[in-house]
């Protein structure tokens, strides 16, 4: 199964009111697995860039200004996101920004139906309990100090790895009863091999006797009878 982990950073907060995407970071997942197929790309927004913005991500309006717009990526992007569930922490957000951006481009918007919001699933397992990206990488102990500013790419691996916690880890949907830890020193589900002795094979004397017993009552078996002219 494939899936695309997605994240985008903006100038604002509503592309009604002329925000604009900045930068797209994807990640392919094949059976809820990082294949190691990424999409990256940053973006002239063909604004400026608000200070809070700025403060969020990093990115410029100087950095961006030699950055392709969105019309000139919008063949690649759609190609890799092909037909695949997009897996996105906050979907309604970043949604609502790729859709304005294939509405300005005369393209058709992405339905909501593709989309796995993992705020959603992060706030239904842990009700009460803080679910932005920080908060949920310190839950799964996933190592996110690299993270000094967001960054579309660089969220969208570390949502890889949120997201496979929160389905379960490396086998969704199965509850083993016994806990231990993993060579991380993570805690995680452990199976009980109980070793069990080699079944014995060989033949006694009474099976030989009963084998030979019901050969010889075969008549002409096949391989007694004399080979033709052409064999």
């Amino acid at each position: 199964m494939r899936e695309i982990v997605l994240d985008t950073e903006t100038t604002g907060f509503d592309p009604l009111t002329g925000h604009r995407i900045v930068e797209i970071g994807c990640v392919e997942l094949f059976n809820h697995l990082p294949t190691g197929k990424v999409y990256h790309q940053y973006l002239n927004p063909e604004r400026d860039m608000p200070e809070e913005a700025f403060k969020v991500h990093g990115l410029s309006a100087q950095f961006l200004s030699d950055k392709p717009v969105f019309a000139e990526i919008v063949a690649d992007f759609m190609e890799f996101l092909g037909d695949s569930i997009l897996v996105i922490h906050n979907a309604e957000f970043d949604m609502r920004f790729i859709n304005a951006e294939l509405n300005r481009l005369g393209f058709p918007p992405l339905p909501m139906s593709r989309s796995i919001d993992t705020v959603a699933m992060a706030r239904k397992k842990f009700p009460g309990a803080q679910a932005n990206l920080d908060a949920l990488c310190r839950r799964f102990e996933i190592d996110n100090t690299h993270r000094s500013f967001h960054g579309a790419l660089l969220d969208s691996e570390l949502l890889a790895e949120v997201y496979l916690q929160l389905i379960g880890g490396r086998q969704p949907g199965f509850e083993l009863g016994l806990s231990g830890t993993n060579s991380r020193g993570q805690s995680g589900a452990v199976v009980e091999r109980k070793l069990r002795a080699p079944r014995p094979h060989a033949v006694n004397a009474e099976e030989l006797e009963a084998h030979a017993a019901f050969v010889g009552k075969l008549k002409k078996p096949i391989w007694l009878r004399e080979p033709d002219a052409e064999g």
